[in-house]
């Protein structure tokens, strides 16, 4: 009874803390609600909490908090309005509660019924096969151009479930940080959501890297003091100039994220210590529409009274904003102790697009010439979904081309402004203007000078395309194509020309099917696929076509009243290498591969790419052909493989007493001295049980970059040779070096 009275009392707590959020989330959403759009928030949240009243999360607290926390994420942090908010607070019930979409449209009308309807198409966790997750991206994608809120509130969900992420499994934590950095923070930054955008990458960093996100972090938080100091002393000149002005403003400093930077210490091979832009100043002006681009350049003039700028470092994004609706004027100015430091100067209008993206786009879209940035590419999705046919992955890949991160703006004959990706060709910009321009074009002038077809456009040109009516694309063109729409039309017409010889083909095969009483029927069809070894029917088709197989061969063949047969057989059994073979044997959820010990009898090697070491944290890929492949969770390629083919991983984990040498490879940077690959080898020479496989020095400018591989027992081992190294002098650093381009199995070909 004791019992029964202290469960009682804390589900009593808990409803008092579940009306606390409620109350919470009316609060930011006061200026968004008139009193019938609260009436009806009190409803979906009383229909909420009633259908998901026995639910908890893998936390243990009850379920509701989910749904609450979306709808908060909605109207606080994208600006989005009451029917968001309605449908956050139900995007849950409809798939895992009683409650139907028939219920939903009779209490709270058609448009909230659409966008549940979306949301429902979409689960949350892409688990069992590719092609099931690549279908239901695609499903949510459709979204698009039905209700754009569908999107935004299952990027909301995906936030609240990133943030939350803690209470859920290490491999689960891995599969879904992969995931959402492949595909759900790159969209983030194309609907304008960059503060979004950033605290997602950062909670993947977190969960996928560990160790290098609490690096960063704790050394943003030592600087912090210096950085703020230095921050107010660069800003109080042009407060002061700007108030004497008489200008409205705000000065705020932006960090850069965690993750920006660890993507930058990265790409550029350099220590925390060497990121210069770890801040940017942001000057924020309250002024009219009209004359936002005349005060945000008077500002720019102000700033650069005081700081010499920096003239390859101006962006100009106002007079041409970006594809996502992105306004703003940048600029790298130098201060007075010798550090470039990035000033961005907007409107509060400007401001509000980009902290929040699509939804405070939508609100302004009418201001400027009644355009719409989005409508552009909302058109490009739509030219993609024309495809029905289309292979979903190959969608997925698709898509995420039209993620890019950068423009160029470019000019047709006529002067007509056209935006594409950084690295877009002439041949992008033949599919760009029209279909049938793409498919004829045989080169290009750009600036009156002739180009080929894998000409890189530049920011500013000016292009007229060539065309022949005998032209026709091949293979070669999806080298020269990087835009989504120009790939999907070139494949489009490639499968066309493939499709007809295929069909003549199929004729030649018919016909010596009878020839040899051989009866046109699938099972006869597949045994030939397997024989000639070939994957598709279609494939087998195109090789008879082109007279690549031997149908004479088929008099070898047994034939029994009209259907083939082959003989089978006798095979020595071994270890299990195919991967349909492996993923019968292997319970995803629950087993776990011990690396040291025989596994299901099941082949598993490691990966070159990354070399993984006794104490790395890792995990198995289950490959086509090669068994098992041992990566590290912080592989190169280890992001591409759990979002896209999580149902070909397992956990794995290393025997605690195995003992084995292992290669590992090493990156040294430094200043070039004589003697210093003397040093080097000596120290791995004294080094107990370190044997050295290779070592490459390379020198210039007075720098040397070597890279030694050396055999070693485990990371600690490891360590201990690089802090050997570390403390030589004139060695600057150390680190574990990946290849990613070393594992080009046909897994990669056929995925990546």
């Amino acid at each position: 009874m004791e019992n029964e009275g202290h469960q009682e009392i804390d589900l009593e707590q808990e409803r008092k803390e579940i009306l606390n959020a409620f109350k919470g989330l009316l609060r930011v959403t006061k200026d968004i609600r008139s009193a019938k759009d609260t009436k009806m928030i009190r409803k979906a949240f009383d229909v909420a909490v009633e259908a998901h009243k026995d639910m908890r999360r893998k936390s243990g607290e009850p379920y509701i908090y989910h749904p609450i926390a979306v709808a908060k994420i909605c109207a606080e942090e994208m600006g989005l309005g009451p029917t968001a908010v309605i449908c956050a607070l139900l995007h849950d019930t409809v798939e895992d509660t009683y409650i139907t979409l028939e219920d939903i449209e009779e209490l709270f009308g058609d448009s909230a019924c659409q966008i549940i309807d979306g949301l429902t198409k979409i689960p949350e966790v892409f688990d069992e096969n590719i092609s099931i997750q690549a279908e239901n991206f695609r499903k949510m994608i459709l979204t698009i151009s039905d209700d754009l809120r569908v999107v935004l509130i299952k990027l909301a969900d995906r936030l609240h479930n990133m943030r939350t992420l803690s209470s859920m499994r290490s491999d689960k934590q891995l599969k879904i940080a992969s995931e959402t950095n492949f595909l759900y923070a790159p969209l983030a930054h194309r609907l304008g959501l960059y503060t979004i955008k950033s605290e997602l990458e950062d909670l993947c960093l977190k969960y996928m890297n560990p160790t290098a996100y609490e690096e960063v972090e704790s050394k943003l938080k030592s600087t912090k003091a210096v950085r703020q100091r230095f921050i107010r002393r660069f800003m109080n000149p042009i407060k002061d100039a700007l108030n004497n002005e008489g200008y409205v403003f705000d000065i705020k400093a932006r960090t850069k994220s965690v993750s920006s930077i660890w993507r930058k210490m990265n790409s550029k091979k350099i220590p925390f210590e060497e990121v210069f832009d770890l801040f940017a100043i942001r000057i924020i002006l309250d002024t009219p529409e009209e004359l936002e681009k005349p005060d945000c350049w008077r500002v720019y003039s102000i700033v650069t009274d005081f700081y010499q700028p920096n003239p390859n470092r101006l962006r100009d994004w106002i007079s041409t904003p970006r594809a996502n609706g992105y306004e703003s004027l940048h600029t790298t100015v130098m201060s007075p102790n010798g550090k470039w430091v990035e000033v961005q100067i907007r409107s509060l209008r400007m401001d509000q697009i980009a902290e929040k993206g699509l939804a405070a786009h939508y609100n302004y879209k009418e201001s400027k010439n009644g355009e719409n940035k989005f409508d552009r590419w909302i058109g490009e999705i739509r030219d993609l979904l024309e495809n029905p046919s289309q292979d979903a992955m190959d969608f997925v890949n698709e898509f995420k081309l039209n993620l890019f991160n950068e423009e160029i703006y470019v000019f047709t004959p006529k002067g007509e402004l056209r935006v594409l990706p950084t690295g877009a060709t002439t041949l992008d910009f033949a599919f760009d203007i029209h279909t049938d321009i793409g498919l004829q074009c045989i080169g290009a002038k750009v600036n009156n000078k002739l180009v080929p077809l894998s000409h890189e456009l530049k920011n500013g040109h000016q292009v007229e395309i060539i065309t022949s009516s005998k032209q026709k694309p091949n293979e070669e063109w999806l080298k020269f194509a990087i835009t989504a729409r120009a790939k999907q039309k070139i494949k489009g017409a490639l499968n066309e020309e493939r499709n007809k010889i295929a069909d003549d083909g199929k004729e030649i095969l018919d016909r010596k099917f009878k020839q040899h009483n051989i009866r046109f029927i699938s099972e006869n069809i597949s045994l030939l696929e397997k024989y000639y070894n070939v994957s598709t029917a279609t494939d087998l088709y195109i090789r008879i076509a082109k007279g690549k197989v031997d149908l004479a061969k088929l008099r070898q063949i047994k034939n029994v009243g009209g259907v083939l047969k082959l003989e089978e057989e006798k095979k020595k059994p071994k270890k299990l290498r195919n991967h349909k073979d492996v993923n019968k044997r292997i319970d995803k959820k629950k087993d776990t591969l011990i690396i040291g010990d025989d596994f299901n009898n099941i082949d598993y090697q490691f990966a070159k790419c990354c070399n993984p070491l006794p104490g790395d944290s890792v995990f198995g890929f289950i490959t086509i052909n090669d068994g098992i492949k041992i990566h590290r969770t912080d592989c190169p390629n280890a992001e591409n493989m759990m979002s896209k083919m999580a149902y070909r991983c397992i956990s794995a984990r290393w025997k605690a007493k195995e003992v084995k040498e292992h290669i590992a490879k090493l990156r040294i940077i430094g200043i070039d001295d004589i003697g210093i690959v003397n040093k080097i080898t000596e120290i791995i020479s004294f080094q107990h049980n370190v044997n050295m496989k290779s070592i490459s020095f390379e020198s210039l400018d007075g720098l040397f970059e070597g890279r030694i591989e050396v055999y070693v027992m485990d990371r600690y081992h490891l360590e201990e040779l690089i802090e050997k190294f570390e403390i030589l002098e004139g060695v600057k650093r150390v680190e574990r070096w990946d290849d990613k381009e070393i594992e080009e199995n046909e897994d990669f070909e056929q995925h990546f």
